[in-house]
């Protein structure tokens, strides 16, 4: 018999789509592909030099669990230049990607009995990581009429004696949305004064499109700070979603128990991918800005032609590369012979009728909402679109 805790978690929806994706694409189908989490963009070619450097050097046995030194203070660097937050390197910890360092803070975190709040749209493996954890995710629901924001006296209606963590992602990934600077100081207070923790997923905190600086609630007070585990990672800013390279920031206390839990797992992350690492972190921005500008670009399109389609809109994303989109006025209509009485529905009927691939809503806490991706060409960002439009008019 499975564990109990196994049988409670759901698969990853975005990763079932990825993967019907590739079978039909194997098959010789063109995909018009929204669903996709990761930027379209090849790794750029210093950073594969760097791994191709560090396997001439033979640089290819175990590394510390918690990181090799040079790359932990390159992270401290950015965070410091960044987000004038001061970490020393052992505040740092480099993980399997974001996902992990999320894991490692959780399972340090909470057990039997504590509550997680996670806002809602929300990344589909937070609940099931709190699950995994053996707490319980509170989800706290937020609408489009506030570009799913949730307000500081929202979140603090659902916190209760057993609310120990709160999940915060911004920019946010299925909605685009970002909080400003006065957003997440309100909530900060909320959490200093109850002694909550805060996860910070700010994966996406290049990948902006507003004039703004990226904010982050471990600037809300030194309390916030110390409340808080900033989580981060490279897959996104630098295209690099297959070395598998995030890492995570917070208090001494906090961070070496998150070390202890990988080193008992994973171990130390893959050593040539952390001299990569590295060296992207000391390159500066300036590839990262342009593909930023070519991602408004198609933000731009991509917004205004989902309005021009009866029966659809959406607001303008300030970040990462997602759109959420309401498909309610579609759902419990027919399709060319197929019903689609939900998201997941109208997704497997949209994949198969016009091979347009979506995300659908419930993956992400959401009912009768899609996400799209335009982390894809433009070429295949107009198609695709038509192909949607289409798809809608011929509703029975």
């Amino acid at each position: 018999m499975l564990a109990e805790r196994v049988k409670a978690v759901k698969p990853s929806m975005t990763l079932a789509v990825i993967a019907k994706v590739r079978e039909l694409k194997s098959k010789g189908v063109k995909i018009y592909d929204f669903g996709a989490g990761e930027p379209d963009f090849d790794t750029p070619d210093y950073i594969k030099q760097a791994a191709i450097g560090a396997l001439g050097e033979n640089f290819t046995r175990y590394t510390a669990a918690g990181g090799i030194p040079e790359l932990r203070e390159e992270i401290a660097a950015r965070i410091k230049n960044d987000n004038q937050l001061d970490y020393a390197a052992d505040q740092v910890i480099v993980t399997n990607g974001g996902k992990q360092a999320i894991f490692n803070a959780l399972q340090c975190l909470v057990q039997e009995g504590d509550e997680v709040v996670i806002p809602s749209p929300y990344w589909v493996s937070y609940p099931e990581m709190v699950v995994l954890a053996g707490a319980r995710p509170v989800i706290a629901e937020s609408k489009e009429e506030n570009e799913f924001r949730l307000g500081a006296s929202e979140i603090e209606k659902i916190l209760t004696d057993r609310t120990k963590v709160c999940i915060l992602c911004s920019p946010q990934n299925p909605t685009g949305t970002v909080y400003s600077r006065e957003e997440l100081d309100a909530l900060a207070e909320i959490f200093v004064e109850r002694g909550i923790w805060v996860i910070s997923d700010e994966v996406y905190d290049k990948l902006r499109y507003n004039p703004e600086p990226h904010a982050s609630i471990a600037q809300s007070s030194k309390e916030m700070k110390d409340l808080t585990i900033l989580v981060n990672s490279l897959s996104k800013t630098y295209s690099m979603t297959g070395w598998r390279i995030g890492f995570a920031a917070g208090s001494t206390e906090v961070i070496s128990a998150m070390t202890k839990v990988q080193s008992q797992s994973t171990s130390g992350v893959n050593s040539i991918t952390q001299k990569a690492a590295t060296a992207a972190l000391r390159s500066g921005d300036d590839i990262v800005a342009e593909r930023v500008k070519e991602f408004r670009k198609r933000r731009d399109f991509t917004v205004e032609r989902i309005n021009g389609i009866e029966g659809l809109s959406c607001f303008s994303p300030g970040g990462a590369f997602f759109m959420f989109i309401s498909i309610a006025e579609f759902v419990g209509k027919t399709y060319d012979g197929l019903k689609v009485d939900n998201s997941t529905d109208f997704a497997q009927a949209l994949l198969e009728k016009k091979h347009v691939a979506v995300v659908p809503g419930v993956g992400f806490g959401t009912e009768n909402y899609i996400r799209i991706s335009y982390a894809t060409g433009m070429d295949d960002i107009k198609t695709g679109l038509d192909l949607l439009e289409e798809f809608l008019k011929s509703a029975e």
